[in-house]
């Protein structure tokens, strides 16, 4: 990943870039702008889903699925989340390093939202990864 690309440099390189303690500045700002991300993936998509209920839009399959596939574009954009959700899901599922926590980030990807829970997901792993161990 992006650490192997980071080690594949020149040492003196490593320290103008990364300086003594990188390592864990790096994993620290990247989980910042994950977590970042996350709060934007649950207010930006949740913004525009409560203006659709509230315009009478439901979450009943036959009004949603129509809504959803009203149009060529929103049946692109509804298929490209769909399957990314669907390859996130897969991805998740077998990943052991957070336990049974991994079952709560699938659910809230179907219930709650792609943009929140991979960005979160992401950043977990991150925290994970520097701590060597789940939670």
């Amino acid at each position: 990943g992006f650490n192997r690309c980071i080690d594949s440099l020149p040492k003196a390189s490593l320290f103008l870039l990364r300086g003594p303690h990188a390592p864990m500045q790096i994993h620290t700002r990247l989980r910042a702008f994950f977590l970042l991300l996350a709060l934007l993936g649950l207010a930006v998509p949740w913004y525009f889903n409560t203006v659709y209920f509230l315009a009478g839009g439901s979450v009943m399959p036959d009004v949603f699925w129509r809504d959803a596939f009203a149009n060529a574009l929103t049946t692109g954009i509804t298929c490209d989340v769909y399957l990314a959700a669907v390859a996130f899901s897969a991805w998740v599922a077998a990943d052991r390093s957070l336990g049974a926590w991994r079952w709560a980030y699938i659910a809230a990807c179907f219930g709650i939202g792609l943009a929140f829970v991979m960005p979160l997901y992401l950043a977990q792993r991150l925290r994970v990864g520097s701590t060597g161990g789940a939670g």
